[in-house]
């Protein structure tokens, strides 16, 4: 068989689409959807992230805001300028741009962004109303998979999903993400002795471990849709993920490609919970 493969590109498109539509019954209303990221210190790869949400805010005709600071900056000095966002009307989404320099603590910084300008979907709050299936900021990416999902058409419910990777970002939050649409859900990670066996059972296997081409042709279930969350080099330094697609692709049912897959749904999502925030805002005010 040959798989399907799902396109974060398009997907992607089709939802950027619809928040074009819904910025512009904001901008009616007087009311620009604003973002701000900060960036500390010089990490390229933080850099070029940060260029591309950049980019699709403007390409979307919503307000962007950088706010770039030296790596020495001191953690009370980062708080400061996130209290500053949190009573700004302009800015609707608030990102720190991760990873930070030692100096400062990731959860205090992230603490510190209002619940309500939390677009990352990270503060605890936000995550504790995801756990109770409330409404909420999603973190971004297991939003972007839970839509790639649905786009295609792909039954979760009464599904075995398994999640491999348990980090906050995304493992985690993912198969919470997939038990609320009714799957069966289990965590696979790093000290999981029989990975195989219960990968091999897997309806929707989700892979998230930042290990390249991990999980090849033995570890998939004929028919299994896979979703490759990893971006990473292989020999030739060409962008890969965690599963080795040339080997899976004739096995699953559906697959997502690196890149083109969940990259791009990512941001689309990050953009989709600012507008959502400008869209609270506004029945707030009424």
């Amino acid at each position: 068989m040959s798989s399907a493969l799902i396109s974060g590109k398009e997907i992607g498109q089709e939802i950027r689409n619809e928040l074009a539509e819904r910025i512009n019954t904001l901008k009616n209303q007087d009311i620009i959807p604003g973002l701000a990221v900060i960036l500390v210190g010089n990490n390229s790869a933080s850099k070029t992230y940060v260029s591309n949400k950049q980019k699709t805010c403007e390409a979307l005709g919503m307000h962007s805001r950088l706010l770039s600071f030296e790596s020495d900056l001191s953690e009370d000095e980062l708080v400061e300028a996130i209290h500053s966002l949190n009573n700004d009307p302009k800015i609707h989404g608030i990102l720190v741009q991760l990873p930070l320099p030692k100096q400062i603590t990731e959860s205090k910084v992230l603490a510190a962004i209002s619940p309500d300008k939390d677009v990352d979907g990270f503060h605890p709050i936000n995550v504790g109303k995801m756990m109770l299936g409330q409404e909420t900021f999603l973190p971004c990416t297991p939003y972007g998979v839970m839509k790639l999902l649905e786009y295609s058409g792909i039954e979760i419910a009464g599904k075995h999903a398994v999640v491999i990777g348990r980090s906050h970002i995304v493992g985690k939050p993912m198969g919470q993400l997939l038990l609320q649409k009714d799957a069966t859900v289990t965590y696979a990670h790093s000290k999981t002795p029989n990975l195989k066996e219960i990968t091999l059972q897997a309806d929707i296997l989700v892979v998230a471990v930042g290990r390249t081409k991990m999980i090849t042709s033995d570890y998939v279930k004929e028919g299994a849709v896979v979703i490759d969350v990893g971006m990473n080099r292989d020999e030739n330094n060409r962008l890969c993920g965690d599963v080795d697609f040339e080997s899976v692709k004739d096995k699953a049912s559906f697959i997502t490609p690196v890149p083109g897959g969940v990259g791009p749904m990512t941001i689309t999502m990050l953009m989709a919970n600012t507008v959502q925030s400008a869209e609270n805002e506004l029945r707030q005010d009424k």
